[in-house]
């Protein structure tokens, strides 16, 4: 899967402090041509006719002066504060707009629709202050175009809501201001045993909204050898910010694996997973988990891990109700980072507004050895693989905040811990390995201190050994804890699943996981 690098990128941008305030496109941002009808039905006959034709790769060359720029002076380029769209109408939206440079090489046109006319936005070296760059501005083409745009709400004009920059790539706030995971507008091949593609959005047209109007519309033409797609975002900011995506797909060629409402993630380690734990922080972590609402009403929870070779799982599933790559654990003082705020990361929750029929959450593990790679990927993916001349037509919501709208009325996975198992202060004579899992929440509030409650665990291999379930005062909730002893040398993957039931009442939803052995020369237990 591609990396991080452009992402952390956004992020360092999005919080430098040069923030739009500019005027409307008419008085200021010149345009190009004449306007043109526009409406989403124009922009899926668009997205249907393009992908009839052969795919043409966007220009990808940077002319000298910005093909050699360092991150600080690519990040020193800033967008003229005067010269916002929008920046003097009196609207609760402004946009702003990202110069290409660096990691940002292929153009992305820029569109306003007023009234049902699409006018694009043309390319002006007077929009951005290259003062302390080194790049020569009078130098660059008038036809040079946009890397990208981000938005301002009129709440807090001095922070961006969303980012729409590199690929298909797209990142939003909720209401702690904080960017985390990336969304895309779609993914190609991700995990497999080759090059993964990534679509690009080739332009977009962003929506006048009305003056009173806390939302803002925006469209979205994504273009790559395999597909082309139109975009529809509804975009309403909030504690939560809510995108209301539709989106239209003709594919050009059967593709093998594609990804609906991709989130893409960063895990280095946590509570569970120590395996890179090398720096004084005691977790570094995006997002900790993924949750599912499965078709059939199961909730699950599924730990987030950093293994050492990339690892693929898929759950299936006929019409789910919701997934997302949570930051469940928001407490600081478990991760002491004062600079990027992991317990302020967003979450990001994927409904789907219809159903979507057979097929299956995919997640995507890639090792990663540092903060600065994503390495999480979970994404929808059909039962049926696209065909070429086809229509695919997806709804869904996309909530961005610190919770998801939609939450178990079971108790959750608040904690997962894992470490070398066997009886403290008893000899051991063979490896095993202790799982300890924490739930709160839910109905465990009515569980007095004679009821029956038990763990039901599964494994996919070896022998579950020293099962408990007991009390946790310290977080108002139950214990699950047990060993796992492997029978075999093998060094592939077990699958874990874990619940509380009492009396055959489920408590808690339903915790996966999965476990690699250490290679035999490695399972010390003395």
């Amino acid at each position: 899967m591609q990396r991080r690098h452009f992402l952390s990128c956004l992020a360092a941008l999005a919080s430098g402090g040069s923030l739009l305030h500019g005027q409307a496109l008419a008085a200021d941002l010149k345009p190009i041509g004449k306007p043109q009808p526009f409406d989403y039905a124009w922009l899926k006959g668009h997205a249907r006719h393009l992908a009839s034709r052969p795919y043409q790769a966007p220009r990808s060359t940077l002319p000298k002066g910005l093909d050699t720029l360092t991150w600080d002076q690519y990040q020193s380029i800033r967008f003229r504060k005067e010269r916002a769209l929008w920046r003097d109408d009196q609207l609760r939206f402004q946009a702003q707009f990202f110069h290409l440079g660096l990691f940002f090489k292929s153009p992305v046109r820029m569109f306003e629709v007023v009234d049902g006319q699409a006018q694009e936005i043309a390319y002006d070296p007077a929009l951005f202050d290259h003062s302390e760059s080194g790049v020569p501005a009078e130098r660059l083409p008038p036809d040079l175009g946009f890397a990208g745009f981000r938005i301002n709400f009129h709440t807090d004009l001095q922070r961006d809501i969303a980012a729409f920059l590199g690929a298909s790539y797209f990142r939003a706030v909720g209401g702690e201001w904080q960017y985390g995971q990336s969304a895309r507008g779609l993914a190609i091949d991700t995990g497999m045993n080759r090059p993964e593609e990534f679509p690009n959005f080739v332009a977009f047209w962003l929506e006048k909204p009305a003056r009173q109007s806390s939302t803002l519309t925006v469209y979205a033409l994504l273009d790559s050898p395999s597909i082309a797609g139109a975009y529809r975002f509804v975009i309403t900011p909030g504690d939560t910010q809510v995108m209301d995506i539709d989106a239209a797909l003709y594919p050009r060629k059967v593709i093998e694996r594609i990804g609906i409402a991709p989130c893409t993630s960063m895990f280095q380690f946590g509570e569970n997973d120590k395996r890179m734990a090398n720096d004084w922080r005691p977790e570094i972590h995006d997002t900790d988990g993924l949750q599912m609402w499965t078709g059939n009403g199961e909730w699950i929870w599924r730990p987030l891990t950093n293994p050492a070779h990339l690892r693929f799982n898929a759950f299936q599933d006929n019409n789910p109700r919701g997934f997302g790559l949570l930051q469940r654990d928001r407490n600081f003082d478990h991760y002491q980072d004062d600079g990027v705020f992991y317990d302020k990361r967003p979450s990001l929750w994927v409904e789907p507004k219809h159903g979507w029929g057979p097929g299956s959450v995919q997640l995507v593990e890639i090792p990663t050895v540092d903060e600065t790679f994503d390495n999480i990927v979970a994404f929808w993916n059909p039962a049926d693989k696209p065909q070429p001349g086809q229509e695919l037509l997806f709804g869904y919501r996309l909530y961005w905040g610190a919770h998801p709208p939609a939450r178990p009325p079971l108790a959750e996975c608040v904690a997962t811990r894992t470490g070398i198992g066997g009886i403290v202060g008893q000899p051991r004579k063979y490896f095993s390995w202790r799982f300890a899992v924490d739930f709160a929440g839910g109905d465990l509030s009515l569980i007095g201190k004679d009821a029956k409650v038990e763990p039901v665990i599964w494994a996919s291999r070896g022998q579950i050994e020293i099962t408990s379930a007991r009390p946790l005062h310290a977080i108002n909730g139950w214990r699950a804890m047990f060993d796992l002893r492997p029978l075999d040398d093998s060094t592939q993957p077990i699958d874990l699943r874990l619940y509380l039931q009492c009396d055959g009442q489920p408590l808690t939803e339903t915790w996966l996981y999965q476990w690699d052995p250490p290679p035999p020369a490695e399972r010390k237990f003395q």
